[in-house]
């Protein structure tokens, strides 16, 4: 096919407020390089790693919450991004990604043309901490066009729409990450904090999908919401953990949520206990005591780059549907200062998507 020669796209422009998410129709649409792969987008989901990307949050300098900078950004940001180096300006967003492959690079079969992809957001190279990020070490999602090796745009063979199957690869692949991360095993205790968001509510599906035992922890109205995706039991997001349950309960915890909760998440774990992290949205600092850590073994593991099998296994599992999406709303791609400020609102269950 013949490509047009500039695209829409939304444009990030500095970390700050809403003011640095410039929506333009004039940005070049990118070529694929050696072992690349252009794909057309369909929809891209709005995730957590946006938004703190804008307002600065992945900062060292930035302790708080990020609901607290969530429309006008951290002034006391610096510009180290969540790799560590500086975030170089301006970036097209989104690692969640759902469309056709419309041409290939050099080495790349042409066969694959016309091929339905979900593209893996986590791009490794040689060696495992050698990754980068789709929409944000290099652009992604938010455009009319996308770029990305050939390896990480995973063919998928699925009656759901683009917007339900663009809710899936980073929230998803996060939880299941995390789940292999700790080695999830049928019969076990699971704790999944924030379970009606992104990576919670897919936490709670896929280790139900485990034959887990799922305790979720949710806010406001989501209960019922989210004990429809498989949880056993749900308890409110500020609930007496060790009160409810004793301070030796659970085998494993998923946590996306940090803050205040953190000590009372490890103080619920049996002796010899795993807990994973994911994010950090009530606050990226915490209390650890650590004789709660070594007297009773437990293992903390930070998770973000995915394991190599994870996003296949994924792909896989949506295709035999065993896990669904939980699509909360939908917005244009010109809209997405509205479907941030609703992604914000955590008045939603599941994911928000651009279409």
């Amino acid at each position: 096919m013949t490509l047009p020669g500039t695209m829409q796209a939304v444009l990030l422009t500095g970390n700050g407020g809403y003011d640095k998410l410039e929506f333009r129709d004039d940005v070049p649409v990118p070529h694929p390089r050696a072992g690349e792969v252009l794909i057309r987008i369909g929809a891209a989901g709005v995730n957590n790693t946006d938004i703190n990307t804008r307002i600065g949050w992945y900062s060292k300098a930035v302790s708080d919450a990020t609901e607290a900078g969530g429309s006008a950004g951290f002034t006391d940001a610096l510009d180290d991004g969540w790799s560590g180096a500086a975030f170089a300006f301006p970036r097209i967003q989104g690692a969640d990604a759902c469309g056709r492959i419309v041409t290939v690079g050099a080495g790349v079969d042409h066969a694959r043309i016309g091929e339905r992809v979900l593209v893996e957001p986590v791009f490794r190279g040689e060696g495992r901490f050698d990754v980068v990020y789709f929409g944000s070490e290099v652009d992604g999602a938010f455009a009319d066009y996308a770029r990305a090796p050939s390896v990480h745009a995973h063919r998928i063979d699925s009656a759901l729409s683009d917007a339900e199957l663009a809710s899936f690869p980073c929230a998803y692949s996060a939880a299941e990450n995390m789940l292999t991360r700790i080695g999830l095993a049928a019969g076990e205790s699971v704790l999944i904090t924030g379970a009606s968001g992104g990576v919670g509510s897919a936490a709670v599906q896929l280790a139900r999908r485990r034959g887990a035992e799922v305790t979720a922890m949710v806010g406001g109205d989501k209960a019922s919401a989210v004990k429809a995706l498989g949880a056993d039991r749900v308890v409110p997001r500020d609930a007496d953990l060790v009160k409810l349950f004793g301070e030796s309960h659970f085998d494993a915890v998923v946590d996306v949520v940090g803050g205040a909760l953190f000590a009372s998440l490890l103080q619920a774990l049996k002796p010899g206990g795993r807990y994973a992290a994911a994010g950090a949205i009530s606050g990226p600092i915490v209390n650890l005591d650590l004789r709660t850590l070594y007297l009773k073994d437990l293992l903390l593991i930070g998770c973000t780059v995915l394991e190599p099998e994870v996003f296949a296994n994924l792909v896989g599992y949506i295709e035999r549907a065993e896990i669904r999406p939980v699509l909360a709303a939908t917005y244009p791609r010109a809209e997405i200062v509205a479907a941030q400020e609703s992604f914000l609102a955590k008045r939603h269950v599941g994911k928000v998507v651009l279409v």
